[in-house]
This record gives C-alpha cells, structure tokens and sequence, in this order.
C-alpha cells in the first residue's frame, strides 16, 4: 500500500545526513514487495536470506550468514582486520525475516505466492528497513561521515518459541555489539510517526498444551467415568480465573485458551481432551513465577474433576524493556528527523517479542514504527490475512536509524 505522489517530500529536519533518495525509496519498496510476495516461516527463510545476502554483496559489504542457515550479519564501518571485541562498540540494528502460517487475503499485486504463507506481522518491512539503513550508512562510511561501527542483524525464526534470538545469540550476533534497535509495525499509529515507551514495551508470553486423561463411557453413565468434556470446560473458565486471584493484578499475568479439542460423538464421553493457550504476563519478575502457579492450578481443577493431567509449558519470551538511554536515542532519531511532536508516548502490548533476549544482554530499545495511513479510519491489525502497510514507512524506519546511527554517543 503506497501513499502516492504525496509522500515523496520527505520532512527531515535539522542538517543531518542519510535521508533516502527517492531512487533507493523505489528499490525498497520493490525489495519490500517481492519478500511479501515469497514468505517464509521461521528457520526456512532460504530465500530471503540469498536476497539480502545478494543485495548487500552488491554494495560492497561482507554479509555473514549465520552458523543456524538462515539469517544473516552485516558489519558497516568497522576497521578492517579488527575483532569485533577489540573494535569500539558497535550499534546494532536488528530485523526479524520469518513470516506466519497463515494465508494472505488481501487483493494486491504484491499478494503471497505462497499458500497459506503471510508477511501479516510486517517482518517484511522491518526487514527492508535496516536493509534500506544499511545501504545508506555504507555510504556514508565511505564518505567518512559514519562516527562509529553498525552492524546489521537480520533475525530468523521470532515468531517460534522462544524465539529465533537465542539462536542468534549463540552464533555471536552480540559480540562487540554495544546496544541494538527495532522497530516493530503498529497497525494503530499514522506514519510518520513512532511510538516510545521507556521500560517494558511488550509482555512476556509463554505457551501451554494441557491434555486430560480419564476412562470414558456413555453420557448416560457419566457417575462411572471421568467426565473430560466438563473436566476441560472447568480447567478452561477455572485456570484463568485462580491465576488472576493469585499474583498481584498489576502484574497482568493472563492464560488465555486458543483450542480445546474433545469427543467425536454427543452420547460418548471421551478419554482424552486437550488445551493450548497462551501465558502473557506485563511484569518480569510475576513471569519468572507463572510456571508453578500454573501446573498448581491446572493440576487443582483436574484433580477435583479425577481427570489426570499432562501439562507442557514452554517458555517463550520475556518483556522487552527499553533502556532509558537508548529510548532517548530514538527519540533525538526521530526529532531530528521529523520533529518532536512525530514521537508519541506508546502504551506496554501484551504482544511478546524475542528482541527481549537481546536486552538482556546489552541495552536497546524498540520503537513502535506507524504504518497506518494518515485519515485510514480502518486498521489492519497484525496477524491478520488482510495486514498490509503505508509504505512510506520504510522511509521513516530509514531515516529513524541512520540518525540513531549518527546520533549515537557509544560512537562518538
């Protein structure tokens, strides 16, 4: 979705360099459109990988796929014949490159050639962002007008647990890195704009998979078997509900169910259900505890209903909390850029994100990167076969991390 002739002028303020040109803007958006067009779930992103390892080999940079297959780094401005620890800290820029498993709906040109495959969470475009800042911090390496080293990490696999950033982490994305940045799309802020938060941004989120056991029989008899259908309706209204009377409500630790699945016919009561939902959580230290206080209270209701219990907890992610400094980074970015009053404060999402593996190892920050149309009443939420962006979001994204990158004191 482009904006038309409109969003040409780009309102950059101040003197900085590394405003896009409308020759790498067109690219962008053509680069945006074909990864939209060829989507790929998380650890398989072959394809996009070879296309930006491709592009990047054109401008004249050294991309390194990474040890996993998939995803890639790409340092801009470092000494030659340095170690990364050895070099000053470099200034990281992280993309996520994975789609989802679902189709895409929309009537566009661009639409997915892959069934059941979709960019409806706008890793695409995150994607091409630090591509598009990475071309144009490259050039301006080499006209000496980079004050310090960036590296481009181009993430697979964010959207499987517990998320394809420790994968990264092992492979020794962080070495030498002395902070990190993101966007992430939001369906409810104009372009133009970013949304900042200092402190947590997103939530935790863990997955879980309860099956229920038990002997059946007819629905006549149910004082002689164990009745799964109510056992799993109870744990489903129950669960949420112990939990929620359980830790402070401020924490906002919440199960909620996605599927239940049980029975085949309406006079049989089955001897097996199964559930799986989400464990999201606002607060670190209440996510740390939601393990056992889950298992306690599906095991509680289970029990009370004599239905045994199989519980898989999978820890996911927990909140992505933005350093101060580097939440003022990207606001100084984005001022400079497009004025003060192109920042707006943003509130936390019970979303997760696995950036937030990343901060726990050096500071960063994630900005909310608006992608709704100005005067859109409508939005396209993520994870919807319909989500599509404002385009001209690439251009913000760009713009916002080349002046991080000049910005950033780290460098100076």
């Amino acid at each position: 979705m482009s904006r038309g002739p409109e969003a040409d002028a780009s309102p950059v303020h101040g003197s900085l360099p590394g405003a896009l040109t409308e020759d790498l803007r067109a690219e962008l958006i053509a680069f945006r459109r074909d990864l939209h067009m060829h989507p790929e779930l998380g650890n398989q992103e072959f394809r996009t990988t070879a296309a930006l390892r491709a592009r990047l080999e054109k401008a004249g940079l050294a991309p390194r796929v990474l040890d996993t297959g998939t995803g890639l780094i790409c340092d801009i401005g470092r000494d030659p014949g340095t170690t990364p620890a050895a070099g000053r800290p470099m200034l990281a820029l992280r993309a996520d490159i994975d789609a989802l498993p679902i189709p895409d709906t929309k009537t566009v040109d661009y639409r997915s050639t892959v069934p059941d495959r979709a960019h409806a969470c706008g890793h695409d475009v995150h994607t091409t962002v630090v591509l598009g800042a990475g071309l144009v911090l490259a050039d301006l390496a080499a006209q000496g007008l980079l004050p310090g080293p960036v590296r481009l990490l181009f993430q697979p696999a964010e959207e499987v647990l517990p998320g394809g950033a420790t994968d990264a982490i092992d492979c020794g994305v962080l070495e030498g890195v002395g902070r990190i940045l993101a966007v992430h799309c939001d369906p409810k802020v104009e372009v133009g704009r970013i949304g900042l938060r200092t402190g947590a941004i997103t939530s935790a989120c863990d997955r879980l998979e309860v099956a229920l056991e038990g002997p059946g029989g007819h629905t006549a008899r149910p004082h002689l078997t164990t009745d799964l259908v109510t056992a799993a309706a109870r744990v489903a209204v129950d669960v949420p509900s112990l939990i929620a009377r359980r830790v402070d409500a401020r924490a906002g630790l919440a199960v909620t169910w996605g599927r239940l699945e049980t029975g085949h016919a309406c006079n049989v009561i089955p001897q097996r259900a199964e559930l799986s939902g989400t464990v999201r959580c606002l607060d670190l230290e209440a996510w740390r505890q939601a393990p056992d206080l889950v298992y306690a209270a599906i095991d509680e209701i289970a029990t009370l209903h004599r239905a045994k219990s199989q519980i898989t907890y999978v820890r996911g992610v927990p909140p992505v909390v933005n350093e101060p400094m580097t939440t003022s980074l990207l606001q100084n970015a984005m001022a400079a850029r497009r004025g003060p009053e192109s920042v707006e404060d943003t509130e936390q999402s019970l979303g997760g994100e696995d950036f937030s593996w990343y901060l726990e190892k050096v500071p960063g920050a994630m900005a909310r990167l608006g992608v709704k149309p100005v005067g859109d009443p409508t939005g396209r939420d993520l994870h919807q076969g319909d989500f599509d962006v404002d385009e001209e979001a690439i251009r913000v994204g760009v713009e916002l991390f080349t002046a991080a990158a000049l910005l950033d004191r780290n460098a100076l």
